[in-house]
């Protein structure tokens, strides 16, 4: 088919609109060379594909203008100033009160004086707790409350407090009007909707063009659809809204239309617990290695295996590059317990609650470092040779792994790997001698002369490095809501780092998850 706006495909599921109502392609005949369709009211109806080119107002609605929604990004706590957040906590302190009798909200972490009597669980109800908390708001004073944002407190707006605080954690305690949703662009028409991803589709099969090209188009449209009376927004707007939508526009063109398909064909998928995707991939260790004492400097290729829990759950090093064996061994290792190493203190032994060490070493044969395994669901790895492979694809088919390759040339698709690298080169690999740098340019002047270290210290360096400072690094950009601090990979802390005493600690084990304290043995 073709339409004034150009080159235009029908497939099962496009809208099309004709004499003023809109349908829906249910099926196609291409043997008889006609249509299924289907209106909004519920009437079915066959066209032929002659008589829907031949119509003088038939034309295909995009796929983003029949599915449009109002979703937002829900807001975080980042959206909130700095005064905003702080009163946030204070408002969650009042309201933990009113609920627990303990301003934290844990009787555990109890604060000096807590509870107050009138906020005593054990002699109180929650309704009394309640009306306390009111009378307390209404003897502050007007301006004291309303500093907050209590100034018109009441019983029922702790209800309504403790429902957001159920449901949104910390941020259920904001004021509604400190993240009121923007008014959006009302010069944003329907018929401007229509036209921006009219020309954003056409777009995608041409040639790379600039933004005051694609203005020109979106005026055509409208003027050719619509007629010259429609209003259109001017060009500051259309760049910023097109930007908003498609994103920047900085990639290659081959590439952009590679990402669309793939937008409106791939389903996403949520992590939402540790083993569900495992990311694999190799790179070149930018270290220079001895393969023994007096052997040449040469170069090593270090294969990771990351659950999207920011576990480094295994790694491999290979003089050579990796080979399908190599990586179906990994997945081996993923797998298991990593053995607790000579000279390995108690600090790197199994450290994670809910599962006894005991059991953890009578499972493995050996006592278990502090590094988790899993059995991993999803493996997404790129399109090397060795992921390729037919060996290690019937090695994933037999531990029951799903097999999620990446888009070619699209890093993006396991990121948290590629950042991986980034992290280790940054944290140890560049501090140690033999570091080649990340460019020939920035490469100093003998590096395989101050290459020290061999293929077997290097790897039991990454093993100690990996149990005893990746898994304790604190993943401050990943917190649940109501968190102070929150890592996905499990954390302890050490003695100096202690904040607090041991029998306040939540988690009765040898380390404590939340980084808070550690008992000693």
């Amino acid at each position: 088919m073709t339409d004034r706006a150009g080159l235009l495909e029908v497939r099962v599921g496009s809208r099309l609109r004709f004499d003023g109502l809109d349908w829906s392609v249910s099926g196609i005949e291409p043997q008889f060379g006609r249509v299924l369709l289907r209106s909004e009211d519920g009437r079915t109806e066959q066209r032929s594909f002659r008589w829907l080119m031949r119509h003088p107002d038939c034309r295909i609605l995009p796929a983003a203008l029949a599915a449009r929604t109002a979703d937002r990004q829900p807001p975080t706590l980042g959206d909130l100033t700095k005064g905003q957040q702080d009163k946030v906590r204070l408002r969650a302190a009042h309201l933990l009160e009113a609920e627990t009798g303990y301003r934290s909200g844990d009787p555990r972490r109890a604060e000096p004086g807590e509870p107050r009597p009138a906020y005593d669980p054990a002699r109180t109800t929650l309704g009394q707790r309640r009306r306390a908390k009111v009378a307390e708001m209404n003897a502050l004073g007007r301006e004291e409350a309303s500093v907050l944002g209590l100034d018109r407190f009441s019983e029922r707006t702790l209800k309504r407090m403790a429902a957001a605080w159920r449901k949104d954690g910390l941020l259920g305690c904001a004021d509604g009007r400190w993240l009121r949703a923007s008014g959006g662009r009302p010069s944003i028409t329907e018929e401007v909707w229509e036209a921006i991803f009219a020309v954003r589709d056409e777009t995608l099969q041409r040639s790379r063009m600039s933004m005051r090209s694609r203005e020109r188009l979106i005026h055509q449209y409208l003027h050719e659809i619509y007629g010259p009376d429609v209003k259109v927004p001017g060009y500051d707007t259309l760049r910023a809204v097109w930007r908003e939508w498609f994103g920047p526009g900085g990639a290659r063109q081959r590439y952009v239309r590679s990402a669309a398909r793939n937008e409106t064909s791939t389903a996403r998928m949520v992590v939402h617990r540790p083993g569900q995707v495992v990311a694999l991939d190799t790179t070149v260790l930018p270290v220079k290695v001895r393969e023994s004492v007096f052997g040449e400097p040469v170069s090593a290729h270090l294969t990771l295996a990351l659950d999207y829990s920011h576990s480094l759950v295994a790694f491999r090093l290979t003089l050579v590059s990796d080979t399908s064996v190599d990586v179906a061994m990994l997945l081996r290792e993923v797998m298991m317990p990593l053995p607790l190493r000579a000279g390995w203190g108690e600090d790197m032994e199994w450290p994670y609650p809910g599962v006894p060490a005991a059991v953890v070493a009578q499972l493995a044969g050996h006592r278990a470092a502090a590094l988790p395994f899993v059995t991993p669901e999803t493996v997404t790895t790129d399109h090397g040779e060795p992921y390729k492979n037919h060996h290690l694809v019937e090695a994933e088919r037999t531990l029951g792994c799903n097999v999620l390759p990446a888009r070619t040339l699209r890093p993006t698709d396991k990121q948290a790997v590629e950042r991986a690298f980034g992290g280790i080169r940054s944290l140890l690999l560049e501090v140690l001698p033999g570091y080649t740098g990340v460019d020939v340019a920035d490469r100093g002047a003998d590096p395989e002369g101050n290459a020290v270290l061999t293929l077997e210290a290097m790897e039991h360096l990454i093993a100690t490095w990996t149990v005893k400072v990746w898994q304790n690094r604190r993943l401050g950009e990943l917190p649940r809501p109501g968190d102070r601090v929150r890592s996905t990979a499990p954390t302890r802390c050490s003695p100096p780092r202690c904040t607090r005493a041991a029998s306040r600690c939540r988690s009765p084990s040898r380390s404590c998850t939340t980084g808070c304290c550690r008992r000693t043995t």
